[in-house]
């Protein structure tokens, strides 16, 4: 069944009418290919249309009603406060009612209704959507991934056969609506990738990676509400497409990111995502879920451009890209293609220089991964980044726990860079021996290696460190008495570390542009 009966069509206009009448103000409708939602006051009514397609099954009111049910309940995990219940439709298709007695001839879920121009396609495609939303965003879905429930060992979600199998899938159904050395090209890369990453996958599932996750976050699926920012419309329909690895749900979002143009936010999302979850093996895989992210995007777009629309889907459709679309098969070609470019930066200098500020301006221009040694000294001691180690009587930096610290960084640098990426790894390196190490460690992988020197006055280290200390929003504990010390006992770089370092003073601002244009042509 491709469309629905006319009968389905005088239901939803039946409710437009009598929810316009009870509101006493126009009441919008969207359509999309399979489903109406009626926009009344400060609700939204989700209805599914009574359509079989390949890949859903919405045919009856017994499966309309179980998967409304299973929307509210999938999506209450990120956005409970958009998610509020399913209801009856009782009555006729010519004389319907949302909830009361009498016997449901369809359900509706109920969401509470967000702003206009809340969805982060539309804030992007106005110039507004700022880092910090991408931060909240990709901070939240991390703290999701850490919760969803993992695939039982016994299922088949995620295995390298499903994953391949999508994957082509895509692929053969892109053959007639694309160039053919495109996909010849992009068939070749994935039996490549089939054969490097199958090992991967299997260890990604074997380490609870693969869970229940929201399987459709590209920026039209995520909205702000509020002071927060909420992702919604997960994939209910089919399980496949959300018991997956949490960095294929990732994917979606930075690939959609850098689709858009918007680099510097995908590596944001990337940063923050991997500050709260820790799961770095997860850059194995990333940027192969990007492409396959991509690929399905440009199948859906082409497909949507080939097909008849409602005026009403397409005033939807308009709303959910707002703004020129990126070609997606295009990027998905060229990210397969990239060459992998790894180097190790590390950082240099005493607390309050502006490591961490300049290490989180070069990733915005180079995509780079950042290592913290502040966040990942709290991890080995079960802390969050905003923990302090002395609310749980922690003494987290006696000298053996900084050399864990140090040996948890020099493993983690190992792994992305091994995966094809930048690394930098902010930290104070302010022993020569511990910047040797991670020297070696470039030398030993045979990749560029170069060190970020920041440094202030002193009145100007002190200030920082004291706001920062009294602040509590950062994950360094350093307070003004560690500076102290560092001032003291600290090794500054010898001539032969000056001609590797890219110095920088942070008492005025940084041309982050020039300074990622050094870095990565060495200059």
């Amino acid at each position: 069944m491709d469309t629905p009966p006319p009968i389905d069509r005088t239901l939803i206009h039946a409710l437009r009418e009598q929810l316009q009448a009870q509101g006493g103000q126009p009441v919008e409708l969207i359509e999309t290919h399979i489903s109406w939602v009626l926009l009344a006051g400060d609700r939204a009514y989700k209805i599914k249309k009574p359509v079989r397609l390949p890949f859903v099954d919405f045919s009856t009111p017994a499966l309309r009603r179980h998967f409304c049910e299973l929307e509210l309940r999938l999506n209450q995990r990120l956005a409970p406060q958009l998610y509020l219940e399913v209801l009856p439709v009782c009555g006729t298709p010519a004389s319907p009612r949302l909830g009361g007695d009498g016997e449901p001839i369809d359900h509706a879920v109920c969401m509470r209704r967000f702003a206009s121009g809340a969805l982060l396609s539309e804030q992007l495609a106005a110039g507004r959507l700022q880092a910090s939303q991408i931060e909240q965003l990709a901070g939240a879905l991390a703290a999701f991934h850490e919760g969803a429930p993992v695939a039982d060992a016994a299922s088949t979600w995620a295995t390298p056969a499903q994953i391949v199998h999508a994957a082509r899938n895509v692929l053969d159904s892109l053959r007639p609506l694309a160039a053919a050395g495109t996909v010849d090209t992009l068939c070749d890369w994935l039996a490549e990738r089939e054969r490097t990453l199958t090992p991967v996958w299997l260890e990604r599932r074997a380490t609870g990676a693969v869970r229940e996750c929201h399987g459709d976050l590209h920026l039209a699926n995520a909205a702000q509400a509020g002071d927060e920012v909420l992702a919604f419309d997960c994939i209910e329909f089919d399980p496949a497409m959300r018991w997956i690895d949490v960095a294929n749900d990732l994917a979606f979002l930075t690939m959609d990111l850098q689709a858009h143009g918007r680099s510097d936010l995908a590596a944001r999302a990337l940063d923050a995502w991997l500050q709260r979850s820790g799961d770095f093996a997860a850059l194995r895989v990333l940027r192969f879920y990007e492409v396959y992210r991509a690929l399905v995007r440009s199948l859906v777009a082409a497909l949507r451009a080939g097909q008849p629309r409602a005026p009403d889907e397409a005033a939807t459709a308009s709303r959910q890209t707002a703004g020129a679309a990126p070609d997606y098969l295009a990027w998905a070609l060229a990210r397969a293609q990239a060459r992998p470019a790894p180097r190790l930066l590390i950082t240099h200098g005493l607390s309050g220089c502006g490591k961490s500020t300049v290490a989180l301006q070069l990733l915005e221009r180079t995509g780079a991964v950042r290592l913290r040694s502040d966040v990942e000294r709290k991890r080995l001691f079960g802390l969050g980044a905003l923990d302090r180690s002395a609310d749980r009587s922690l003494d987290v930096y006696t000298a053996g726990a900084t050399r864990r610290t140090f040996d948890r960084l020099a493993d983690l640098a190992r792994l992305a860079l091994q995966a094809g990426w930048p690394v930098i790894v902010d930290a104070a390196f302010l022993r020569r021996g511990e910047r040797q190490d991670f020297r070696a460690l470039a030398a030993g992988l045979g990749v560029p290696f170069a060190i970020l020197h920041c440094h202030a006055s002193e009145a100007a280290l002190r200030e920082r460190v004291a706001a920062r200390s009294a602040a509590g929003n950062d994950a360094s504990e350093a307070d003004v008495a560690v500076l102290q010390r560092q001032l003291d006992s600290h090794e500054p770089l010898d001539a032969d570390e000056r001609a590797t370092a890219l110095d920088v003073a942070t008492d005025a601002p940084v041309d982050a542009a020039a300074l990622a244009a050094r870095w990565l042509t060495g200059a």
